[in-house]
């Protein structure tokens, strides 16, 4: 399985008055992670896009275990859990410099015309997208 690696400078204005990264924050890195993801399969989203499909959130969950604070290094890994005919599923692990599990999670997501949000079977649009993802998930 191709699990795929980012190394996360927070910002200042991403802590809380807590002194760590205010939780809405995560949904912004994981976006980056599967861009990221995609980007190292050899594919771009904005291609996608172009083509006229995009790929919403269907369904996210977060599961927050210990809190990054100010100064923390941060790495975060994303993979592709599930590879289906229509929608994927991602997921995503968030460490802090010391290795410690910090924050996981899920995002799952379709494949939609732009133009009407009708689904789409992602083999059958993209299929060497497609492809490359069910090589990444393999274990």
């Amino acid at each position: 399985m191709y699990v795929s690696e980012l190394v996360i400078e927070p910002k200042y204005y991403e802590f809380d008055m807590m002194g760590i990264i205010y939780h809405a924050n995560y949904l912004g890195w994981f976006e980056t992670g599967r861009t990221k993801l995609i980007e190292d399969l050899g594919f771009k989203y904005i291609d996608m896009e172009r083509a006229g499909y995009i790929s919403p959130v269907q369904e996210l969950r977060i599961e927050y275990k210990k809190g990054i604070r100010y100064g923390d290094e941060v790495l975060l890994k994303t993979w592709i859990k599930q590879n289906g005919g229509v929608k994927t599923e991602y997921g995503y692990e968030v460490r802090n410099g010391e290795g410690e599990l910090c924050v996981e999670g899920t995002s799952t997501h379709y494949v939609v015309r732009r133009e009407d949000f009708k689904p789409v079977q992602f083999k059958k649009v993209f299929p060497d997208w497609y492809a490359a993802f069910e090589e990444a998930s393999k274990f």
